[in-house]
């Protein structure tokens, strides 16, 4: 790579070797939906902590001549090399993804979020904006030279429990799930996956990918924990943990909702034996006569996850079986009128997310039934598929993620932006949350 402090966002690529390298003279590009555009340094920030790089295979690299000949296209492709994008840690919006021209023999690729990367002033840097200023989802809390001890010791307590099991072979240890580890680190927010089946066939399911010609990032759960088995786990680690949480609802299980009689009865089983901690749900809001029902049963909050709040787009990336669009937006309308703390899970994705229709749109969800919270999560996909499961037109204008985030915080103030799930005892800490909004610098948009 090149060592001087250049003051040209550089483009990078990967060599037959898979060998990461920039290419001088060449400026980068970025992706929103399916337009390349030249990167806009103020979108920029050094390569955050426990980020990855990969190379994308069977995709050239686009990049713009730093000395542009005066006929020509504007956009130069590089042959016999491969594009290269940055997964980032959780905490961080994608501003633009990575830019490149996918070659016909092109595989489908795996399911990650794939951020635009270049080489500049000396290192690589991502147009991306942190959104969460709590720190227990960084890879700095998660040094994993005590994790076997601690998995050892839950272990040998709970030596029949199957739930724990799979949260330490299948979570904690074979996929180094944040939550999982928390379990065994006793503290923060634990998961208690419950549903080993799914009421959705969504197109970037992290869990089940059968019929896609890739594999899913992780196994679903396989059972039905008993009410027994969840609280000899959910009990001692509400009663003791720091900011303790536990959450239905994970990346390892399909849709909690299927379950909900079974959720009700753990609930009230827990709050017989402790009123300590936060009881949480991530769902897809499915069924909101269910969750009127498990507020009843004393559930504390609740994260909907959407890739739109427009119907048709939707359904095309979730395609819902039995339930409607309408059905997840009742759930919201439930989860409000009871007083529960109400987030989305927000599936963002550049050159959607941020263009007028949509923005529009969620616009009208703040406004009624209005949120608690957004939780701003990168869409993992590949981005010309998902380009194709949702539709999005060649031409589809888009103001800028910073741009958009920018407008959101100013017109509501009231709504917490992040991405991880808050206990109980933050949810009034506005002041706080106002101090992160004022200290929050956001990037202008390109001209």
């Amino acid at each position: 790579m090149s060592r001087s402090g250049q003051k040209q966002a550089c483009l990078v690529f990967a060599d037959g070797r898979g060998r990461v390298m920039d290419a001088p003279g060449v400026l980068a590009t970025g992706r929103s939906g399916r337009r390349i555009q030249p990167m806009n340094k103020a979108e920029l920030i050094p390569l955050p902590p426990g980020s990855e790089l990969y190379y994308l295979p069977e995709r050239n690299p686009v990049g713009i001549p730093a000395r542009r000949p005066r006929d020509g296209d504007a956009f130069e492709v590089l042959d016999d090399c491969q594009a290269v994008a940055a997964f980032l840690p959780s905490g961080y919006a994608v501003l633009r993804l990575a830019s490149f021209e996918r070659l016909p023999q092109a595989p489908l690729l795996p399911l990650h979020a794939y951020a635009a990367v270049c080489w500049y002033r000396g290192e690589f840097h991502v147009p991306a904006v942190r959104v969460e200023q709590d720190t227990k989802h960084d890879p700095a809390e998660f040094s994993d030279r005590q994790l076997g001890r601690h998995v050892a010791r839950l272990r040998r307590r709970l030596p029949k429990n199957p739930l724990v099991e799979h949260l330490a072979e299948n979570c904690a240890l074979r996929y180094g799930c944040a939550n999982a580890k928390n379990l065994f680190y006793g503290r923060w927010e634990c998961p208690i996956p419950i549903a080993p089946a799914c009421n959705a066939a969504c197109v970037g399911c992290i869990s089940a990918q059968p019929d896609a010609p890739i594999a899913s990032p992780q196994d679903r759960l396989a059972f039905v924990p008993s009410i027994a088995d969840v609280l000899e786990v959910a009990v001692p680690h509400l009663e003791t943990a720091s900011r303790a949480m536990i959450s239905f609802g994970q990346g390892c299980e399909g849709e909690p909702l299927l379950q909900g009689d079974l959720m009700c009865e753990i609930i009230r089983e827990i709050r017989r034996r402790t009123e300590r901690g936060t009881i949480h749900l991530n769902t897809n809001g499915s069924r909101p006569d269910m969750v009127a029902k498990l507020c009843d049963s004393g559930l504390d909050s609740i994260r909907v996850s959407l890739n739109s709040t427009r119907h048709e787009t939707y359904a095309r990336y979730y395609r819902p079986r039995n339930y409607s669009f309408e059905h997840v937006l009742d759930t919201i309308r439930e989860a409000r009128s009871r007083g529960r703390f109400t987030s989305i899970n927000y599936l963002s994705f550049p050159g959607l997310t941020d263009s007028p229709a949509e923005i529009d749109s969620l616009v009208g969800l703040l406004e009624s039934p209005g949120l608690d919270m957004i939780q701003w999560r990168n869409l993992n996909m590949d981005p010309d598929a998902y380009c194709d499961t949702v539709a999005l037109p060649m031409d589809e204008p888009a103001i800028g993620m910073a741009s958009l985030l920018t407008q959101f915080r100013a017109e509501f103030p009231s709504v917490r932006h992040g991405y991880v799930n808050p206990p109980r005892e933050s949810w009034n800490q506005r002041a706080d949350e106002q101090r992160t909004h004022e200290a929050q610098v956001l990037p202008e948009p390109a001209n």
